[in-house]
C-alpha cells in the first residue's frame, strides 16, 4: 500500500522500503558537506549554464515566455526556461506556490480559456513564446487563436491535438498509416460494446474517447470489469461526454514506456526516454492515476528501440498529420508497449509526460528556450544536436490521502526547504497554494514531485526518498517502489 508521510521517516520505518538497494547508503544534507553537495548539484542540474542546439550561439536576442499551466509539469518547464541564456522575461498562468517561488518566474492571472486575454497579454509583453503545458487548452484551440495573432505557440492546432483529445481519431490514423497499435473498436452504442467485448474476452483494454485527466483508461482482467467500464463510461456519465464515444482494444503484454520528441515544421527532434507508474498502489496495483512516479532514462529504451521507435511511430505519425491537413506542432509522447524487439504504441499524448517531463529537465543541458522556438516557427532542420545529462533522474509523486479519489485541500505541508538542501535533490509543486499565512498547503489530489539525480538509479532512488522523508504532512502518501524495474535489472548484472 501506499505510505503516508505522518512525519519525517525514521531509520526503522526506512527499513521497510520493499528494495534493500532503497535502505543502504546515506546521504549527506548539503549544509553537512557544503563544498561537494555545491559541486555535485551545479554538474547535476547545469544550473550554470545552458549549451545550445547548434554549433553557433544564437545571439543576444532575448525571448520573453509565457508557460501556461499550474503543475509539476509546468513547474519543471519554467526552472529549465530560467536557465536559458535565450530567455527574457518568463511569465506562467496560473502557476501555483512553488513557480511563484522561482527567481525569475512571474505568476500571472489571465484565464487560460479566455483566448482573446491571453492574446492580448501576449501583446502587452511583448511574449514571442507560449509554451503550453497541460492538453485541455490545446483541444480547446489555444494554439489556433495565438496563431491567428502570429504569436509563436510550441503546441499543436485544434486539430491536431485530436492526437490526444480523441483515442478514435488516433487509432483510425495509425491503422491508415500503419503504425503499430493494438486491434482496437470504436463504439457509440454500449450494448454493441458489450457484444464485442464478450466476444472477445478478458483481459481487454476500454477508454474513453475523449479527455479523463489520465483516469479514462480501464484495463480489465476480467469480463465484469469491462462490462462495468462500458456502464461507468457510456451510461453513468462517468467521465462525462468524453465516455459518449469508446474505444475497446486489445490487450498487450510487455513493458511499457515513454518517448518524447520535439516537432515543427514536419521535422522531429528525439529527446529522450522515461517510465513512469500510473497505479496507485506498489506493485502497479490500484487505480490508475495520472502518475505516481517516474525515472529516466527507461532502460528498456535502448538506443537501438529508440531509433525503431522514431521510424516506425514518431515520423510516421508526423508525416501522417500533416497528410491528414493538421500538421503538427509541439511534443509528441508516445506511449509505448515493448516485448523483445517488438514496439506497438499505446497511446500519443500532445504535451509533455508529468510526472516523466520534470525528469527530462533536469537532465536537460541544451537551451531550451531556443529548441521550442524552432519548433514554433517551423525552423527545425534535423541538425539539433541536444545535450543531456548521464545522471538518472527519478521523480517520486507526493500525492493527497484519497487520491485519486476524493481528497482534503489546505492540509500545511512542511519541510520543503529541507527536501530541496538536500544534494541532488529538486522539489517541484504540483498541487500547491499558499494560506493567509504565507505557508504552502495542498490544493489537488498530486501535490509535490520530489525529484533526484544519481550516478545510476539506485542512488537517484535514495536521494528522492531522503527527499521525501524530509517533507512532514500527515495528509500525504507516496509510493515506495518508483524504478523498480531498473532497480531490479541493475541487481541483477551485480
Amino acid at each position: 500500500m501506499p505510505q503516508t508521510l505522518r512525519a519525517p521517516v525514521t531509520a526503522a520505518a526506512r527499513a521497510r522500503a520493499p528494495d534493500a538497494t532503497l535502505r543502504r547508503s546515506r546521504v549527506t544534507p548539503l549544509r553537512a558537506n557544503a563544498r561537494a553537495a555545491k559541486r555535485r548539484v551545479l554538474v547535476i542540474f547545469a544550473a550554470a549554464s545552458s549549451a545550445p542546439i547548434v554549433a553557433a550561439a544564437s545571439g543576444d536576442a532575448k525571448t520573453n515566455v509565457l508557460v501556461v499551466g499550474g503543475g509539476g509539469r509546468e513547474h519543471s518547464l519554467c526552472w529549465r526556461l530560467r536557465q536559458s541564456p535565450t530567455c527574457g522575461n518568463l511569465f506562467c498562468t496560473p502557476g501555483n506556490a512553488g513557480i511563484a517561488s522561482e527567481d525569475g518566474v512571474e505568476v500571472v492571472r489571465v484565464n487560460e480559456s479566455d483566448h482573446a486575454a491571453v492574446v492580448k497579454f501576449c501583446e502587452e509583453k511583448g511574449v514571442g513564446l507560449v509554451v503550453v503545458g497541460p492538453e485541455a487548452p490545446l483541444v480547446d484551440g489555444l494554439a489556433d487563436s495565438l496563431a491567428a495573432a502570429k504569436i509563436p505557440c510550441f503546441g499543436p492546432s485544434k486539430s491536431a491535438a485530436r492526437l490526444e483529445g480523441s483515442k478514435g481519431f488516433l487509432k483510425d490514423l495509425l491503422k491508415k498509416y500503419d503504425i503499430p497499435t493494438a486491434k482496437y473498436e470504436r463504439f457509440t452504442d454500449p450494448e454493441k460494446a458489450k457484444a464485442y467485448i464478450k466476444s472477445e474476452g478478458a483481459p481487454i483494454v476500454v477508454k474513453t474517447d475523449g479527455l479523463a485527466a489520465g483516469k479514462g483508461v480501464i484495463v480489465a482482467m476480467d469480463l465484469d470489469t469491462a462490462l462495468a467500464a462500458v456502464d461507468d463510461m457510456m451510461l453513468n456519465a462517468a467521465f462525462g461526454a468524453a465516455g459518449d464515444e469508446i474505444v475497446v482494444e486489445e490487450f498487450l503484454t510487455g513493458e511499457e514506456a515513454s518517448f518524447f520528441a520535439v516537432v515543427g515544421g514536419g521535422v522531429a527532434v528525439p529527446l529522450v526516454g522515461a517510465q513512469d507508474h500510473k497505479r496507485v498502489g506498489e506493485g502497479d496495483t490500484g487505480l490508475n492515476t495520472g502518475g505516481m512516479g517516474a525515472y529516466s532514462p527507461a532502460p528498456v529504451l535502448t538506443p537501438e528501440m529508440e531509433a525503431k521507435v522514431m521510424k516506425t511511430i514518431v515520423q510516421p505519425t508526423v508525416d501522417g498529420m500533416a497528410a491528414e491537413g493538421c500538421p503538427f506542432t509541439g511534443v509528441i509522447f508516445a506511449g509505448l508497449m515493448i516485448e523483445g524487439d517488438d514496439v506497438k504504441l499505446l497511446e500519443h499524448n500532445v504535451r509533455f509526460g508529468d510526472p516523466e517531463c520534470q525528469c527530462l529537465m533536469v537532465r536537460m543541458k541544451s537551451d531550451l528556450v531556443e529548441l521550442l522556438s524552432r519548433a514554433a516557427t517551423g525552423a527545425l532542420d534535423g541538425s539539433e544536436k541536444l545535450e543531456w545529462s548521464d545522471d538518472v533522474a527519478m521523480n517520486v509523486v507526493v500525492a493527497a490521502n484519497g487520491y485519486p479519489g476524493s481528497y482534503a485541500k489546505g492540509e500545511v505541508i512542511e519541510g520543503l526547504d529541507d527536501a530541496d538542501a538536500l544534494p541532488g535533490v529538486k522539489v517541484f509543486h504540483a498541487g500547491t497554494a499558499s494560506n493567509a499565512d504565507g505557508e504552502i498547503v495542498s490544493a489537488g489530489g498530486r501535490v509535490l514531485g520530489v525529484v533526484a539525480v544519481g550516478d545510476d538509479i539506485a542512488e537517484a532512488a535514495k536521494r528522492a526518498y531522503d527527499g521525501v522523508d524530509a517533507i512532514v504532512w500527515p495528509g500525504g502518501f507516496v509510493r515506495r517502489d518508483i524504478g523498480w524495474r531498473a532497480i531490479a535489472r541493475d541487481e541483477k548484472k551485480k
